[in-house]
């Protein structure tokens, strides 16, 4: 049983209702999204947001989550992300240009990044904030998570053209 405090209870509830808005957010994107494969990325996060979702609401019930099966996912999510980014290379190379998208779906990935960023950042706050180092490893897990899909937002978007580094030399 999680016996939480008043503050505690209240950055729980502010996580739940950002992890809600990204599901949404993600949902909504891939719907509208043009590029196939960030359909297919938004959709991925949406999943991964409705887990840390169900986590939270689990914590927020007074039940401990389980870490086993949340590890081995994000092994093969990580597995997946490698594949993927060898396919965007690979697609880079045969076509001999970056693959550039659409301005529409540039904006999407731009909103989504500066949400994985602020809500990176609300994680950071309240894992110091909670006593029990269980529930500090959990949202900690989900804050690497966050920052997992705001480094493949940003990947793609520098693939296709979309996300220009100043300065960086080759």
């Amino acid at each position: 049983m999680v016996n939480l405090t008043q503050k505690e209870r209240t950055l729980l509830e502010d996580q739940k209702h950002h992890e809600e808005l990204c599901i949404k957010k993600y949902g909504n994107y891939a719907e509208q999204a043009q590029d196939p494969q960030l359909k297919e990325m938004f959709t991925k996060f949406q999943q991964k947001e409705q887990q840390h979702y169900n986590t939270i609401d689990q914590i927020l019930n007074g039940q401990m989550p389980q870490m086993q099966n949340q590890g081995q996912s994000q092994q093969q999510q990580q597995g997946m992300g490698m594949q993927q980014n060898q396919q965007m290379q690979g697609q880079q190379m045969t076509s001999g240009k970056t693959g550039l998208i659409n301005q529409s779906d540039i904006d999407l990935c731009n909103d989504m990044l500066a949400t994985e960023k602020y809500i990176s950042h609300t994680y950071d706050t309240a894992i110091f904030e909670f006593r029990d180092k269980n529930i500090r490893n959990i949202l900690n897990h989900i804050q690497k998570e966050e920052q997992e899909h705001g480094e493949e937002l940003f990947k793609y978007m520098q693939s296709k053209g979309g996300y220009n580094i100043q300065g960086a030399s080759s």
